[in-house]
């Protein structure tokens, strides 16, 4: 047999659908939920696409997130959260227990159910002054990315964290420049070089100017190195911003081809906890997985994984697995929360997760509420998608009112 008919296939990326994962993930699954695959600098691993097997990957200490056993599946340096970089001290993102731990205690400490309660009225109060915005002078048509969806969840993630909103709004291209699989390898180093000095900065301002925020809490427990530091909020801004501003524009677009299920939201509020998990599951805008390296040989699925190899496990895939969901490539907001996967799972779980989910329900909330009549601009085929990038969502989402 020639190399070419022996070497697994690369991570499936292109959509049938703008809403649904690319149909290959469907057909591995199919014939065998844990399959073999060629990632972007050749190395031969493996992909996980049922829900069952996700979790065991995900949970399973034999399975590490340390950098040096990761490859990317799409690109040469770029990973799933992990900076090209490797043994950058703070980044626990590339860690295992014991050593991951410590991060993980001191976040979920800065990030209580008491802080996130108070920053819903924080929320809400951006939410409504955004959507004025949207509406000053009379307008009635904006682009829904720029006018909303980015800027809530990153002026909440700036406030939480304690950055100067003006000062990043400046930077926010290179993080965008920084998740797209198409940007080069240098290109994408040089973006997270200019990410990381720019939040060593902010740190060393904390350091002299201490206020009543997550960074300066963090800078005032002296538990942390600057560099540390740095890294912290780099993996907070990140993963804080990206991921939930796409899912306020891909739920909006979802929503907006959905009118039947929009229909039912507006007319019962109480639907509004449920709507987002669906459209957590429904869009996983994650949309290339988590990797995770074995440690050692690991037996997955009848399938043995060798010490060394990665195995990607495809977030998109699990959360439209039939095993764990009926029907589930139909988007049903009266569908009962069942465990999606769309923050990952084990110890490695969006530790942000509950201010995700509070900026999804107010923001969505405000949306419907003072846009009753919130409708696309353009056809739902010719609305541009973030393809290439790793954080899925719309480049540009036109509406009117």
């Amino acid at each position: 047999m020639t190399r070419q008919e022996t070497t697994p296939p690369r991570i499936p990326t292109a959509r049938a659908h703008p809403l649904d994962p690319p149909p290959e993930l469907s057909e591995m699954r199919g014939r065998c939920p844990v399959a073999p695959l060629t990632y972007a600098d050749g190395h031969e691993g493996w992909i996980v696409t049922s829900h069952q097997l996700a979790r065991q990957v995900l949970s399973d200490s034999r399975f590490s997130s340390n950098p040096r056993l990761r490859h990317s599946a799409v690109h040469d340096v770029l990973g799933d959260g992990q900076p090209p970089e490797e043994d950058v001290p703070g980044m626990f993102v590339g860690m295992d227990p014991p050593e991951h731990t410590k991060y993980r205690r001191l976040l979920t400490g800065e990030l209580s159910t008491r802080r996130m309660r108070e920053m819903e009225p924080k929320i809400a109060a951006v939410a409504h002054e955004l959507i004025d915005r949207m509406q000053a002078d009379g307008a009635d048509t904006a682009d829904l990315v720029s006018g909303f969806a980015m800027p809530l969840p990153s002026r909440v993630i700036c406030d939480l964290l304690g950055i100067q909103y003006a000062d990043w709004q400046d930077i926010q291209p290179v993080s965008e420049k920084m998740l797209r699989i198409d940007s080069s390898a240098e290109e994408v180093k040089d973006c997270y070089r200019i990410i990381f000095e720019f939040l060593a900065n902010v740190v060393a301002l904390k350091q002299k100017e201490p206020g009543d925020d997550l960074l300066s809490g963090l800078v005032q427990s002296a538990e942390l190195s600057e560099v540390e530091l740095a890294s912290v909020a780099f993996q907070l801004f990140t993963a804080g911003h990206e991921t939930t501003a796409n899912m306020f524009s891909l739920g909006t677009y979802t929503l907006l081809t959905h009118p039947e299920q929009l229909a039912a939201l507006r007319a019962d509020a109480g639907l509004m906890n449920s709507a987002i998990e669906e459209l957590l599951r429904y869009l996983t805008v994650i949309q290339f997985g988590i990797s995770r390296g074995a440690a050692e040989d690991v037996e997955l699925g009848g399938r043995t994984v060798r010490a060394g190899q990665t195995v990607t496990v495809s977030l998109p895939a699990a959360n439209r697995d039939p095993e764990r969901f009926t029907e589930p490539d139909r988007f049903d907001l009266t569908r009962v929360p069942s465990g999606n996967l769309a923050f990952g799972f084990g110890v490695h779980q969006c530790v942000a997760q509950q201010l995700a989910r509070a900026e999804l329900r107010i923001g969505f909330q405000v949306l419907l509420d003072r846009l009753p009549g919130l409708r696309l601009t353009v056809p739902a085929d010719q609305v541009r998608m973030r393809d290439g990038a790793i954080v899925y969502g719309c480049q540009e989402l036109p509406v009117a009112w």
